[in-house]
């Protein structure tokens, strides 16, 4: 008798972008998802894009082109507003003090706070790009909520082991360790022992680096 297999669904990956500085790791990450054959599901707040006119010269409608699936963030009864969405989980990519908050304090006042509230307590995975600096103790102690219930805060500190020569391979490192958390390899970055030739500490004093 001949048996019918249903094929695997496509993984899906919600992305929140939201108003914080740092607009560029939300639109790599739609990029290597696609590549990566990763069905992405987009919601980008108001601050978001006004983010977006002050740090590129993209147009909304051409990030919301590189999602599969885009929604306005004053939808909250759109799909991924329900823990019976099944996805991977969420990156907001930036995360802004606002965004972060919300997620920590489960008080969501949109599509974005309350896509990552619902991964959260359906157990997926959730980072957060914080990007803000420096920090006073409620910036931190609001981490360190986000963190107990669940949430990854990772903020992009870029790493130099890897050597990087252009603000895109800062940005590749960074949303390649992104990814790492949830087993995606998009082979963005040189893993650590596998780095270039060590520098010897005269030449760097030379060139005016110490």
């Amino acid at each position: 008798m001949q048996q019918h297999v249903t094929p695997a669904p496509r993984r899906r990956m919600i992305v929140g972008i939201s108003g914080a500085t740092g607009i560029i790791f939300g639109l790599r990450i739609l990029q290597v998802l696609r590549r990566l054959d990763i069905e992405t599901h987009l919601v980008m707040s108001k601050p978001g894009e006004r983010t977006l006119a002050y740090e590129t010269e993209l147009k909304v409608r051409d990030v919301r082109a590189m999602a599969d699936f885009n929604y306005l963030d004053a939808d909250v009864g759109a799909a991924i507003a329900s823990g019976s969405f099944r996805t991977m989980g969420m990156i907001v990519a930036p995360c802004s003090v606002r965004s972060l908050s919300a997620i920590a304090t489960g008080n969501t006042d949109g599509l974005l706070t309350r896509a990552a509230d619902v991964c959260l307590k359906e157990r997926r995975r959730v980072v957060l790009m914080f990007r803000e600096t420096p920090l006073h103790a409620g910036h931190i102690r609001a981490m360190a909520q986000a963190t107990e219930n669940g949430a990854i805060v990772f903020p992009p500190v870029p790493a130099f082991y890897d050597r990087p020569a252009s603000l895109d391979e800062m940005v590749n490192h960074t949303v390649g360790r992104v990814l790492d958390l949830y087993d995606l390899d998009a082979g963005l970055f040189n893993r650590w022992g596998v780095q270039p030739e060590a520098v010897p500490p005269d030449d760097v004093c030379a060139r005016g680096d110490a």
